[in-house]
């Protein structure tokens, strides 16, 4: 695994946020997810103050939920449709086999749009598993994560809250906080573990990580 993660640079400014939202909402289509490569995935997202009228947010955050579920992914970053926003969409109801699910406890994750959040790490445990994301397409890793987080954010009325997570659950909140703070979940993976997905389903598709651990030497 990496040593301490660097966050990325303020490289952009609350017209460039009203620029890109417009060119999102205004295109009549889902937009592109960018790839890593793309500016605005290494840098820090411009908090959200209220820099779009209620309606514009609402219509993004419709944008960016059928987005993930079009793609289909669990979370989607503002930064992946081109957004350099502290903004991001999570989202959990799919069907998975019983024994995966006990292994990595996932469980069921109501739709929940999040601006400007934080999380810190309840306790010590951590979790490990491979991670994907929608914005490194065609790879995956194996990432240590907090097993329990507490999440401190503002709905999409602007009103604060704090959420505690677990599990899956809170690995995806972690996943998608990082993004707005211009981190890819790469930089905190065992790099010995990286996998294509053709890869990862011949070979390391398990509830676990223990055989590609032992194999792969990470």
């Amino acid at each position: 695994m990496n040593g301490p993660v660097p966050g990325g640079r303020q490289l952009f400014t609350d017209d460039d946020v009203r620029a890109a939202v417009a060119a999102v909402v205004e295109s009549g289509a889902l937009p592109a997810i960018v790839q890593a490569g793309h500016p605005v995935l290494r840098a820090q997202a411009v908090p959200f103050t209220g820099q779009l009228p209620e309606a514009r947010l609402a219509r993004l955050i419709d944008i960016m939920r059928d987005t993930m579920h079009a793609a289909p992914g669990v979370g989607l970053a503002a930064p992946q449709i081109g957004i350099p926003l502290q903004l991001a969409v999570l989202e959990d109801l799919y069907d998975v086999p019983e024994e995966n699910a006990a292994a990595r406890e996932r469980r069921p994750l109501e739709f929940l749009a999040i601006l400007n959040p934080r999380y810190t790490p309840v306790g010590t445990e951590t979790a490990s598993h491979y991670e994907g994301c929608l914005s490194m397409s065609g790879w995956q890793a194996v990432v240590d994560r907090a097993a329990t987080i507490d999440l401190a954010y503002d709905d999409d009325h602007g009103v604060p809250a704090v959420r505690r997570l677990t599990g899956w659950q809170a690995r995806i909140a972690q996943h998608e906080t990082d993004h707005l703070s211009g981190t890819l979940y790469l930089d905190r993976a065992h790099t010995r573990s990286v996998t294509s997905d053709e890869e990862y389903a011949a070979h390391w598709a398990r509830p676990d990580i223990a055989e590609a651990r032992q194999v792969l030497h990470f």
